[in-house]
């Protein structure tokens, strides 16, 4: 049975195919949306982790809405990783299937590689495929390095990193045979650049992680058609502290990127999409500048064309 057709929301004052103009990279480009061009997820198995509050909820209830069968996986922990319930996972279960789409729950511990492995294995078992992987479990320890302690830096390693390998090593061979899959890591300002006062370093090396992941799998995957980007979401969401609007970072607002990115009409791969209630952008990393030395350069060479001032 098809899913039936989804309706592109315009916004007020716009019509369906209404050019935009939007930068990447920098560069000005008008983009035309073709109507008709809908994203549909219909058929497809996606394990979206940390799906039972904020950002993976609304990514999970979107790709359901979209027609994905969503693999709900929720530990049910506390924002810095203790304890366990299975209500959360359940309880978006629940709502997806109130509205009409599909779910499955799933409450493994993903702080260890025996707990991603079994979450892989189970959804496989119950539903014999899987199309996407969204890794959004994450959790965060809010000092700095000279504060972290070894039990934080391990804990925080364990489900924002060592379980992003984990995971992907498990269904990896799958998506080869399939010669089509998603795979999106999350990683965050704090893990890309350099942020004063932050505090949070095992956090920031653990999403610095998922970006070198990211890296190593986009380029191993090309070939076999398996895209892995990442999303860098800004949100207000229980583990984020700063003081916001929240009609402004809302998950709601980041959940049609990772929509995009685990869609058949994904356009690209090794990319960080960045979403801030609606402000998007696609970083990659890139040479600020360069120069050719020789092979003979002195370190006050170095520093003096590190210190040029632009032409």
């Amino acid at each position: 049975m098809n899913a039936p057709a989804i309706p592109r929301v315009a916004r007020a004052g716009q019509s369906p195919g209404t050019p935009r103009r939007w930068s990447v990279f920098g560069a000005s480009r008008l983009v035309v949306w073709q109507a008709g061009c809908v994203i549909d997820l219909a058929g497809q198995v996606v394990v979206v982790t940390g799906a039972g509050r904020g950002l993976g909820e609304a990514y999970a209830r979107l790709l359901a809405a979209r027609g994905a069968h969503v693999a709900v996986h929720d530990g049910g922990v506390d924002r810095d990783g203790s304890g366990s319930d299975a209500g959360p996972a359940q309880a978006v279960a629940g709502a997806i299937a109130d509205a009409g789409g599909r779910a499955s729950v799933h409450v493994q511990n993903l702080a260890t590689r025996h707990g991603c492995e079994e979450l892989i294995a189970e959804v496989l078992t119950e539903h014999g495929r899987i199309d996407a992987l969204v890794h959004n479990a994450g959790i965060v320890r809010y000092h700095g390095i000279s504060e972290a302690t070894a039990d934080e830096y391990n804990a925080t390693m364990a489900i924002n990193a060592d379980a992003a390998w984990w995971l992907c090593s498990a269904v990896w061979p799958l998506m080869r045979t399939q010669r089509y899959d998603r795979i999106v890591l999350t990683t965050s300002d704090f893990g890309l650049r350099a942020i004063d006062g932050a505090d949070v370093a095992a956090y920031s090396v653990s999403k610095g992680a998922q970006f070198g992941l990211m890296n190593a799998l986009a380029g191993e995957g090309r070939s076999y058609g398996i895209l892995v980007n990442a999303i860098c979401p800004v949100a207000a969401t229980r583990i984020f502290r700063r003081t916001v609007q929240p009609q402004e970072l809302t998950p709601a607002s980041v959940a049609p990127g990772v929509a995009m990115l685990v869609s058949r009409e994904c356009p690209f791969t090794g990319k960080v999409l960045r979403a801030a209630g609606g402000e998007w952008k696609i970083y990659q990393v890139t040479a600020v500048r360069q120069g050719d030395l020789g092979s003979d350069a002195s370190p006050e060479d170095v520093l003096a064309w590190a210190t040029r001032p632009p032409a």
